[in-house]
């Protein structure tokens, strides 16, 4: 059947596209009763064929916060926690729901709080931790500025702040380094039973890191809160920083990240709302 005469407004999904220092994540508005599988989410998030994003955000009820969040990748695998995406969630909340400026979300990697100031978004991460149950690791032994197994020597700092993170430090300038093809071969590492974030860093500052960012199921991104948290949390954990506030410079742009002396992270920045889009039914027909 072709729906080619269903008025804009009346076709469901409907996703609102928000960014954060060009992480960019859709917003399911309005479902209309489709479930976002696997399938559908990889197929929703390609860039070429779908309507693109980093991921998709999904609002759900939850008993222990003030509000629920699932968490999507791109090839259509759940996240337990995105710092950027909370930010995102948090501002769509406060702008289309009418959420207060201060508030709890639950997500799989543990309840957050949030407080938005117009374009502004504040996150408390919660704790990061190098214990191996934590990140999670297949090994008794923290990671910590250690040799990565069968990999060329590559050192790094494994972090757990509800999602994985394998955190790498360089003294060179981060785009000499074949950082690319390292990304993958870290995150499908054994060592990582749940796959990992990765994280290539230069100490710029004692209080200033650059950062090149390969996230587990969507590759190289311009921005990631949590990855942001877990490179400033090892810095502090290796002795590179202090506590206190630290400048995450990434492609898309500068993330504030506080870490104190127990490990507990918060991140502060932008976030901005590029537009909102509709789903036509025939595409949605021919990917489920």
């Amino acid at each position: 059947m072709n729906h080619g005469s269903i008025p804009v407004d009346q076709m469901t999904p409907f996703f609102r596209k928000l960014h954060g220092l060009g992480n960019d994540y859709l917003v399911a508005d309005s479902l209309g009763g489709v479930d976002l599988s696997p399938k559908l989410v990889a197929a929703i998030c390609d860039r070429h064929t779908g309507l693109g994003s980093d991921g998709i955000l999904e609002s759900v009820p939850s008993e222990s916060a003030d509000y629920g969040l699932r968490i999507y990748n791109p090839d259509g695998s759940e996240a337990e926690k995105s710092g950027n995406g909370l930010r995102i969630f948090a501002y769509w909340l406060v702008t289309h729901r009418e959420a207060p400026s201060h508030f709890t979300v639950e997500t799989l990697g543990g309840l957050v709080h949030c407080e938005v100031e117009g374009s502004i978004v504040t996150v408390d991460m919660g704790r990061a931790s190098a214990d191996p149950e934590a990140v999670p690791l297949a090994a008794d032994t923290p990671l910590i500025d250690s040799e990565l197994p069968d990999l060329g020597g590559l050192r790094a700092t494994a972090i757990g702040i509800g999602n994985p993170h394998c955190v790498l430090f360089f003294d060179e300038a981060l785009d000499s380094l074949p950082w690319r093809e390292w990304g993958p071969l870290i995150e499908e590492h054994p060592l990582f039973p749940n796959r990992t974030n990765v994280q290539f860093v230069n100490l710029l500052a004692p209080d200033r890191l650059e950062l090149r960012i390969w996230e587990r199921g969507a590759g190289e991104t311009q921005a990631s809160g949590s990855s942001a948290s877990a490179a400033c949390a090892a810095a502090v954990g290796n002795g590179l920083c202090e506590p206190g506030r630290i400048e995450a410079l990434m492609p898309g742009g500068t993330l504030e990240v506080w870490v104190n002396e127990s490990g507990d992270v918060r991140i502060r920045g932008p976030v901005e709302e590029v537009g909102a889009m509709h789903l036509h039914p025939d595409w949605i027909s021919r990917r489920t």
